[in-house]
């Protein structure tokens, strides 16, 4: 067994109450960390990936070597995730390419700000449509998580309403939700130091007692630990202060009913590191094969902490 969707995976990991980690990667070698990761804790896992952020040619050429890798994972459980889908067309190339779930994401209009409920429902329905005549599960955005998907611009956050979420859902029939509850994307979050109060875990409670069929999903959650940043920083990097959302706040929505946790920077802070640490030991290295792996093998290693603390090391024979 390897690609199934982000449905399947989810409603097994509903029924034993645990959380799927959907990390973001930029190449193969991110993604085979993630992959390795999963085999060595057993794990399902979701591979995502953003439309056009990597250093490939052309989305089809990344997409298509994803779904290659993934073929040497067959003992573990992957959904293959288009993260943020900015438009219908993208979601579209996207099922066209092979993955098996995708996100709209409504939540913005063109210029950036937020989208009218009424506009985000007919975008999230035309890609539901297509998707699930297709076999293929999709994710949609209610409200607005803050910070910046890719580096360029930043959102505020503006919290999902609980009424608008189960109307939402009603209206759209999308298989898993992205709540804004408090998180926020990207490498620098929030200015002070978690205090167990980021999420609003009464929001999750209260959505999911609203929507029990359909997946909450939890983005923006990486933690941006102290100990990764002080890594890079060490090899000459020049990564700021910042601070994410505590783990035990993770594991606490888990708990309340949030089943896909998104992160990307953690492991992004780890892989850099790996890398920095290699080439100050070695500075007249030129070979990426050895940077690189040392890269791979740092973020694995923050990988599978985080599938362990989500609950979903250990599951994939569930799957089986």
């Amino acid at each position: 067994m390897t690609l199934v969707t982000n449905r399947t995976l989810l409603d097994v990991a509903a029924g034993a109450a645990f959380g799927v980690g959907a990390f973001n990667v930029a190449d193969l070698t991110m993604a085979q960390a993630v992959l390795d990761a999963a085999r060595a804790t057993d794990s399902p896992v979701i591979v995502e990936t953003l439309a056009g952020s990597h250093p490939f040619g052309s989305d089809s050429v990344f997409w298509g070597l994803l779904l290659r890798l993934i073929d040497d994972y067959p003992e573990v459980p992957v959904a293959l995730h288009l993260d943020h889908g900015p438009t219908v067309e993208t979601c579209v190339r996207a099922i066209s390419a092979g993955f098996t779930s995708v996100m709209i994401d409504g939540s913005l209009d063109a210029s950036g700000l937020p989208a009218s409920f009424e506009s985000n429902v007919a975008v999230t329905r035309r890609v539901v449509e297509y998707a699930h005549d297709r076999g293929v599960s999709v994710e949609g955005e209610l409200g607005t998580i803050g910070g910046s998907k890719d580096g360029s611009t930043r959102a505020e956050i503006v919290l999902a309403d609980p009424a608008e979420a189960a109307a939402f859902v009603a209206a759209t029939g999308v298989d898993a939700l992205a709540v804004a509850v408090g998180t926020s994307h990207g490498a620098y979050k929030f200015s002070t130091p978690p205090s167990g109060s980021v999420l609003r875990l009464d929001l999750v409670a209260s959505i999911a007692a609203l929507v029990p069929s359909t997946h909450l999903v939890l983005h923006g959650s990486s933690s941006l630990p102290d100990e990764l940043r002080a890594r890079v920083n060490a090899c000459g990097g020049a990564v700021p202060s910042s601070w994410g959302v505590a783990d035990e706040e993770k594991v606490k929505a888990i708990g309340l009913g949030v089943r896909k946790v998104n992160q990307g920077m953690d492991h992004y802070l780890a892989f850099t590191a790996g890398v920095r640490e290699a080439l100050a030991a070695d500075p007249g290295s030129v070979d990426p094969a050895l940077y690189l792996a040392a890269g791979r093998e740092s973020a694995q290693r923050l990988l599978e902490e985080r599938m362990v603390l989500f609950g979903q090391a250990g599951r994939a024979p569930l799957y089986r």
